[in-house]
């Protein structure tokens, strides 16, 4: 693995050889443990604290089986995304996948989705933190002040540039979230068992949907569960720093696992406590005092997780731009000015998604249809068909995967199809109605 970085000419001086031998033992350090946190991490986020409400809408029967199946066809569609860079060494980040599918087109268009995904999830990342902050002080200060900080924060987080380095921080980010996700369990379940909360005397929680659910109401719920299990993206990033890549596979197991229970656990159960009047992010149904504390505990997975988003997208521009230089790996003066420059430019238009789309539903199912049905659903399928399958897809041994793969490309079109119309819908609605405020205001 680490003659891979090495100098390509032999005309680079001592200075610049240690730089390159000193960043591959740097940046290949990281083993599958490591990764199941950093995984973890950057997997169990917002999506989970959307899910509540998606149960809301789709209804208990339906939402625990929408979470579970969905987890394991995205455990799937991994599964091969990891196979095809054990294959093709030389895939560095999911969009050099395109140059091998589609030639120099389908690079510069699996580049702009892998790039686009992720500065849209670190938007969602750069809301929540608003909202969040916004919820702790009940202050009266603009929205926009509130996410500029957010999006400083996310920045400050993104400079450490190598995965193994901000691992630590992982623990401390999924005690964040799975503390903040238990204490509104708790409290919701106090409040409803005493009939204390808020939302006491709203609708119960119901085995199906709720009648006058619409078809873009019940996608964009979907979606958000979608959300939840957009992983796949960074896998690819994350192998590159592996001193052994063939271990990912137990990171896989381990991440969709931890994924499906506490994803199923945490939209059933608050659901249930709350009822209809659940609302997204779910930390806003635990009351108005207990909303201000889980808010606070949960910081850490806002912005560690979106942190950890901004540095993959940035290793993959700035290792593109400095391929062939050992300023790629950001242990040179010029390697950490252009990767300062880049980190500021990728949490500046996130910001400025943030602000443009400022519903934290709508933005979530954004993402999922325009990117997340692409990149961890449908596009691994043809994956498989192109670049992994060995002999004719309807012989005896590959028919179980072709199979599996056509299901998991069609759930992946759907999304795509179903999630980009409703999406776009709902967004209309909400700004025609009147019910959210318009973009870069307070």
């Amino acid at each position: 693995m680490a003659s891979e970085g090495l100098p390509k000419s032999q005309d680079l001086d001592d200075l610049e050889t240690r730089y390159v031998l000193d960043g591959n033992a740097r940046f290949r350090r990281l083993g599958w443990k490591r990764l199941t946190i950093i995984s973890t991490v950057e997997a169990i986020a917002l999506g989970s604290l959307s899910l509540p409400s998606a149960f809301a809408t789709l209804g208990m029967v339906a939402g625990v089986i929408l979470t579970v199946s969905i987890g394991l066809i995205a455990m799937h569609a991994g599964y091969n995304i990891g196979q095809v860079k054990l294959k093709y060494p030389k895939v560095g980040h999911y969009a050099d996948v395109g140059q091998l599918l589609l030639g120099n087109l389908g690079s510069k268009i699996f580049v702009g989705s892998f790039v686009s995904l992720l500065i849209f999830v670190i938007g969602s990342h750069c809301l929540t933190g608003a909202i969040a902050f916004q919820t702790i002080t009940e202050s009266n200060v603009c929205s926009v002040v509130f996410s500029v900080v957010s999006a400083a924060i996310l920045l400050v987080l993104a400079i450490p540039p190598s995965f193994a380095e901000i691992a630590i921080l992982g623990y401390i980010d999924f005690a964040s979230i799975i503390i903040a996700i238990g204490v509104t369990m708790i409290a919701t379940g106090i409040q409803h068992s005493d009939g204390s909360s808020a939302f006491s005397d709203s609708i119960p929680w119901s085995a199906w949907p709720m009648p006058g659910t619409t078809f873009s109401e019940a996608i964009v719920a979907t979606n958000n569960i979608v959300f939840a299990f957009s992983f796949a993206g960074c896998l690819p990033s994350f192998m590159e720093d592996m001193h052994t890549p063939e271990d990912y596979v137990k990171t896989l197991w381990w991440l969709g696992g931890i994924q499906i229970v506490i994803y199923t656990l945490t939209g059933s159960i608050i659901y249930a406590f709350v009822g209809q009047a659940v609302q997204s992010p779910a930390l806003l149904s635990a009351g108005p005092v207990i909303s201000r504390v889980v808010f606070g505990i949960a910081l850490p997975v806002i912005f560690i997780s979106g942190s950890i988003n901004t540095t993959v997208v940035c290793r993959y521009i700035h290792g593109k731009v400095y391929h062939d230089s050992p300023a790629r790996f950001i242990n040179t003066p010029k390697g950490w000015a252009t990767w300062l420059g880049l980190v500021t430019l990728v949490t500046a238009l996130a910001w400025v998604i943030a602000e443009a789309i400022p519903i934290f539903s709508e933005l979530l199912s954004i993402i999922s249809a325009l990117f997340v049905s692409g990149l961890s659903f449908y596009i691994p399928p043809v994956m498989w068909y192109m670049l992994l399958r060995e002999g004719a897809w309807y012989e005896k041994h590959n028919l179980k995967a072709a199979l599996c793969n056509a299901v998991v490309f069609i759930v992946g079109m759907v999304v795509f199809g179903c999630g980009t119309y409703s999406s776009i819908a709902e967004l209309v609605r909400e700004f025609q109605s009147g019910s959210i405020s318009k973009p870069f205001t307070c």
